[in-house]
């Protein structure tokens, strides 16, 4: 049948219409997000960053190993008050933030309300705190250090749920997953596949484990092809390959689990 030309310009501005929301916009911006892990996004923004960082993104501090956390006591966590919750002061008041970038940094903090005794406060004059920062990259130190704790995350690459989560989570007192002490159970780690350089942040390290299981779906494991010299997978799951790691959306419930164990909540 025949459209008359009214029919067929509508269907035209209908078609154009339809174009642009499947490639441009929100939507276009959001299946971008999916596609990358916050892995490559962590290394990327880290890329040439002036701080020493050990496994890609933790601060290492002049006054005690990164490694050493939660070993011989609990000197690195976060007090919980008489309240019965573990409340961590912080503040975001680098100007290089925009409404926006607090907005999604409060967000991130309060995700963590819901289902943890771990409260996220505004500081007042509390000695030990969080100082949220757009600096060089995404990174953080490991667990309480004392004074002026700074987390980067920076307005032009870190400022998504998931790497907000990730690097809070190091200032909690957590280390990345595929580096735990039973990890060789769990993946493979591929070698020649990572610059000699470069190996240093594959150490297994003696983590306290809480009776959790491994979890290849943590905010904190690497993505498969984390400081590749190829584009080869430098972390294979065991025994199923093809077992998904890299988070690209946020904390998993063995993460929250895992908060409610260390803090006792």
């Amino acid at each position: 049948m025949e459209q008359s030309p009214s029919l067929a310009i509508l269907l035209l501005v209908l078609g154009l219409s339809q174009a642009q929301m499947d490639h441009s916009g929100p939507a276009m911006w959001t299946d971008h997000l999916e596609a990358v892990d916050i892995t490559e996004r962590i290394l990327s923004a880290n890329n040439g960053s002036d701080e020493m960082l050990m496994e890609g993104d933790l601060v290492v501090p002049r006054t005690r190993n990164a490694m050493l956390c939660m070993q011989g006591g609990n000197s690195c966590l976060w007090n919980k008050a008489s309240s019965g919750y573990v409340e961590v002061p912080y503040i975001t008041e680098d100007s290089r933030f925009t409404p926006s970038d607090r907005k999604e940094i409060e967000d991130a903090v309060q995700s963590f309300h819901s289902k943890t005794c771990v409260r996220f406060v505004p500081r007042g004059n509390q000695k030990d705190y969080i100082s949220f920062e757009s600096l060089n990259g995404c990174y953080s130190s490991l667990g309480r250090i004392g004074g002026k704790q700074t987390v980067s995350v920076n307005s032009v690459g870190c400022i998504f749920l998931g790497i907000i989560q990730h690097e809070t989570l190091h200032a909690l007192g957590f280390q990345h997953e595929q580096t735990r002490s039973d990890r060789d159970q769990y993946v493979r780690i591929n070698w020649s596949n990572i610059d000699s350089d470069m190996a240093y942040n594959f150490d297994k390290q003696n983590t306290k484990n809480l009776n959790t299981p491994y979890d290849y779906s943590s905010v904190m494991h690497y993505g498969k092809t984390a400081f590749s010299i190829n584009g080869k997978d430098t972390i294979t799951p065991i025994p199923n390959p093809n077992v998904s790691i890299g988070q690209r959306q946020g904390v998993s419930t063995t993460d929250i689990l895992r908060i409610n164990r260390l803090y006792s909540c």
